[in-house]
């Protein structure tokens, strides 16, 4: 313990504070006074020098501000960078646990059943427990080897998984889902499935890894199951597009649902072909069955990056 000047004892926790108070003062001084040698004030009458002081006390409390401003804000980016990956790494423990829910016996038996004149088949095993959860699962998507293996859902309204979650909760990672013109049990030509591209790696974070031929070559093999049959696609176009005017009359691959005719689908598929970075030596022909992945490209405004597989037989 020690004293603060009139005989009481001060901490010395305290003391150290007011120790330090003290030296930041003194060094402020400090610091003025050098820079106004560096005016050599003698050189002036009273007046101008303290004119000349006064604007070097301004600048000095403008730096401070600065300072203060700078350390703030370095505050409230690190509170945002760790509030991301906080959620990133929530994102992902909830997506293992819906995983291994997979793993499990069915709770409620599910039986064919008619709606109008369409028969829906039975719910594979493996997604019953998921659909029980939620309604609008509409598959399973898996990429080996990469942080892609997640539940696909699908609702009327096309913008609602863009922010939510398996479990319905507001997430700025969203869910993978499936364009809600698609129908898997007619089902569609094309299948088209969206995501956003995180920094964290999540959702399709890592889907422009398909950038690379030889990255492809290795994972040309995609897993995607709707909740009634399993099935396995394989890479064939991998192409970077933008989203176009309405009024615009060129080939938009996110209005590629259904090919009406083999002339309108070999069409579409040469206007892919040729945006395709590569060549896979992949082709498609009428009555094929295609599925496409897209996610943002933020080279461009309203730039995507898109992965276009075909099932195989």
């Amino acid at each position: 313990m020690t004293s603060d000047g009139d005989g009481s004892p001060l901490p010395v926790c305290l003391r150290s504070a007011k120790d330090a108070q003290e030296e930041i003062r003194t060094l402020a001084k400090d610091s003025l006074k050098k820079q106004a040698a560096r005016y050599h004030l003698e050189q002036y009458d009273e007046k101008m020098q303290k004119a000349i002081l006064l604007q070097l006390k301004k600048r000095a409390r403008r730096r401070k501000l600065l300072t203060a401003v700078c350390a703030l804000a370095a505050f409230v980016s690190l509170g945002y960078f760790a509030g991301y990956y906080y959620l990133a790494d929530r994102s992902g423990t909830q997506f293992e646990e819906l995983a291994e829910l997979k793993k499990k016996k069915p709770v409620t038996p599910f039986r064919i059943h008619r709606t109008g004149e369409q028969e829906i088949p039975d719910i594979l095993d493996e997604y019953k427990n998921l659909y029980n959860k939620n309604k609008s699962l509409i598959g399973w998507l898996k990429i080996d080897d990469t942080i892609i293996d997640y539940p696909v859902m699908q609702s009327p309204d096309s913008e609602y998984y863009l922010t939510h979650n398996f479990d319905q909760e507001y997430d700025r990672n969203g869910s993978i889902f499936m364009d809600p013109a698609c129908d898997v049990l007619k089902p569609s030509t094309n299948l088209i499935l969206y995501g956003h591209h995180m920094r964290s790696g999540n959702m399709f974070g890592d889907l422009d890894l398909y950038e690379s031929k030889s990255y492809m070559e290795k994972h040309a093999l995609i897993q995607f199951d709707t909740i009634y049959e399993r099935s396995t696609w394989q890479v064939m176009y991998v192409f970077h597009d933008n989203i176009r005017q309405d009024t615009e009359i060129s080939f938009k691959y996110y209005q590629f649902i259904e090919a009406n005719s083999a002339e309108e689908f070999a069409s579409n598929m040469a206007a892919m072909a040729e945006m395709s970075l590569y060549d896979t030596g992949v082709t498609a022909s009428w009555g094929d069955r295609l599925l496409t992945l897209s996610t943002c490209d933020s080279r461009e405004e309203s730039g995507r990056f898109v992965v276009v597989a075909k099932r195989m037989a």
